[in-house]
This record gives structure tokens, C-alpha cells and sequence, in this order.
């Protein structure tokens, strides 16, 4: 099983990750953190195959990938 952690606080919803993830489960949602961003979201945790695109092309490291025994 995946997980995907998001540290909000500094997320600017830029949509970097959403454009990156290959099985489109990721959006900018509505909910907004302290400095008044949108902050983005995984829809559908299940589906995720753990490749870490969306990690990689966030230019503010807010996403981290965790796989099943790591």
C-alpha cells in the first residue's frame, strides 16, 4: 500500500504534481492552508502506484511517497 503525506503548510497549488501524476488522482482542492493557497490533494489514495512523479516535480518538496514496508 502507498501513502501520500502532503505537508500543506507549504504548498502554493501550483498543480505541478497534478499535471505529473500519470493516474490523475491529484487536484487542487478548495480547502485553503495559512498563507490563503489552495492546497492539493490526493482523491483516491488507493489507486496510487507509488512512483513519486508528484514528489519529484514539487519545487517545494511538500509531498512525500511512502511504500509498503519503507
Amino acid at each position: 500500500m502507498k501513502k501520500l503525506i502532503f505537508d500543506e503548510k507549504f504548498c502554493k497549488g501550483c498543480g505541478l504534481c497534478v499535471a505529473a501524476c500519470p493516474k490523475k488522482i491529484l487536484t487542487v482542492g478548495k480547502r485553503l492552508n495559512a498563507m490563503g493557497y489552495a492546497v492539493a490533494e490526493c482523491i483516491d489514495e488507493s489507486a496510487c502506484i507509488g512512483c513519486a512523479f508528484c514528489a519529484t516535480m514539487c519545487p517545494d518538496c511538500v509531498i512525500e511517497v511512502h511504500k509498503e514496508g519503507r
